[in-house]
Parts: structure tokens; sequence; C-alpha cells
């Protein structure tokens, strides 16, 4: 089903930019201790986990957006929450990104979830008792959603969020070529070109990277890189099949999910209709909070990171009950 959101934002954050840029460039992030695991994984790569401090309790990973990190400050401030409301969190970072290149020449994309469901089955292995939820932000969040819709009622979770999908991903790639959304696109895509520099500077690229220069949006790289890395005949089939809109129908345990309809990297028509729901989702809308934003409080002294509070109290009704 959907519904409105009690979320509201901040008075002295008017519009979906500064939303979404407040947490993003001006939080104090919050101290969490965390220890390191790394899973060899049986194609040769590896994948390194972020466990917050805490030894009891149920299992809630993290997937984090597009080139994040545990230093996302969405990353970092959910981890700390759900540890202080009795969760053991962790962040599984994407191939390559927390910091060393992945040993193979692909490393993650945006429907890519054979890496969540190994992470999640060795959880599962080691404490089969032991309740697993799962939050995904962004490109983190669509990758879930359409894990959980490939999957049905046969995942392994007990819930699960998302938070600012980019459900579409032709529809997400066409909004960030216009307007103001043009600069986060900027940003990211030299993000991704700097990993993509550093990587093959050790290794063979596959693709040519010769003229990474002239790459200036995201349905030029994804293109010219992310298909033909990970397999796909080129950007539209790659946007076909990996965009998460077509798996929510399929989804078989309770999901919540959130969004706004002002979310700088999309337009509204990108957010699914009721009839395109599982009757296990639930898709909160508010008309503002930006990408990834959602701040609330009434001073930019005591500012109140809304999505925190939302998921945690979700989670905890549906996973500790």
């Amino acid at each position: 089903m959907i519904v409105e959101s009690t979320f509201r934002p901040a008075w002295w954050l008017p519009g979906a930019h500064l939303q979404t840029l407040w947490p993003a460039f001006f939080r104090k992030l919050p101290t969490v201790p965390i220890r390191r695991e790394r899973f060899e994984l049986d194609d040769g790569d590896f994948l390194d986990l972020s466990w917050a401090s805490g030894q009891q309790g149920p299992v809630v990973i993290l997937l984090h957006g597009l080139e994040g990190s545990f230093d996302s400050h969405y990353a970092r401030g959910l981890l700390h929450t759900l540890t202080q409301r009795g969760f053991r969190a962790v962040l599984m970072h994407f191939r390559g990104c927390n910091g060393e290149p992945n040993r193979l020449p692909r490393s993650y994309h945006s429907g890519e979830t054979g890496d969540i469901a190994y992470v999640v089955r060795l959880i599962k292995e080691r404490e089969p008792d032991t309740p697993v939820a799962a939050v995904g932000f962004s490109l983190g969040g669509n990758a879930l959603l359409k894990w959980l819709g490939e999957t049905g009622k046969q995942n392994p979770l007990t819930a699960a969020v998302a938070v600012s999908v980019p459900f579409e991903l032709a529809c997400s790639a066409d909004r960030l070529e216009h307007g103001f959304s043009r600069l986060y696109q900027y940003y990211l895509i030299n993000k991704l070109k700097t990993s993509i520099k550093r990587k093959f500077s050790t290794m063979h690229c596959p693709v040519d990277i010769s003229d990474l220069a002239a790459v200036k949006t995201f349905r030029q790289f994804d293109d010219r890189i992310t298909a033909p890395l990970h397999g796909f005949s080129g950007v539209d089939d790659y946007y076909a099949l990996s965009s998460s809109r077509q798996y929510i129908k399929g989804i078989g345990i309770p999901t919540l999910i959130l969004h706004a309809r002002d979310d700088p990297f999309m337009t509204p028509a990108c957010i699914p209709h009721e009839s395109e729901l599982s009757p296990t989702v639930t898709l909160e809308l508010n008309k503002r909070g930006g990408h990834v934003g959602f701040t609330a409080g009434s001073s930019p002294l005591r500012p109140i990171y809304w999505l925190e509070q939302r998921i945690t109290g979700f989670l905890h009704d549906s996973v500790i009950k």
C-alpha cells in the first residue's frame, strides 16, 4: 500500500537540494567502533564487511549507495542508531568500495544481487536462529528490492527497508541530466572515473577507458563501462533488466520503502503505483525530503535525522516484536 509519511522537514532546509546536501556535507558523524571482516568469494574476489559494536541481537545489513562506504553519512548514522536500539548492524561494502580495488574487472551495479544473497546466506549459516534484516540506500535499495522480488516468499530476511530508490534507472539517468541535478551527476561521475582509473592502473581493462574524459553522463558511463563489464549488451539492456520497479510486485516479506516526491535524482513518474506493490510492501511518500535527506528539527544546532528513527522503529516492530 501507499501511505503518506509522518516526516516534517526542517524549516531551515527548504527544498530538495538543501535536504539532500545538508546531511552529506554538514552532519557531524557519530563515532562507531567497528570490526572488519572479509569474505572470500568463489570467483576469486572478496567482499568487506564493517560490523558495528554489539554482540547480541538481530542482524541488520546495510547496503550503501553509488560509491558509498562506511563513511557515508546515512551509513554511519544508522549503524550508530541501530546499535543503540539493540541490533547488530553491519555494512556490506560493494566490491571495490572499501578503499581497496577488487580483484576482478567486474565490480558492482544497480542490479547486482548475487553478492547480497551470498552475505545473507553465510550469516544465516553461522546463526540459523538469528533474525536478519536489510536496509538499502539509493543504488543499494534498488539492488535490495530487486533481490527481494526475485526470491519472493523464499527470501531468508525477516524484514527490509529501502530508501530513495531509483526505481527506473533510465528515468533517473535522464533526470540527472537536467537543472541543478547535473551537479550530483558531475560529482558522482568523477568519483566513478577516479575509481576506474585507480583500479585499472594495475590490471588489464577489458573495455576501452582511453577517453574517459569524454564521459559526462550516467548514460554514457553505463553504456561504455558498466554494461560491458557486467555482461549487458548496452545501457538500455542494463537499465531494463536492473531496474527494481518491475520486481516489487513479487516481494514476499515485510518491506518498507521511504521516498520523497521531490527527490532530485528522479521524477515522480519513476515512483511505482499502488497496483505495482506486493501486499507485503508499504511505500511511504512525502512531498519533501530530497535524496537520502529527510532532516527535521527546529534548529541547525539540533537537527533530527528522521530516517534513522523511522527505520529503527520499523525494524523493531517487524524483527524484535
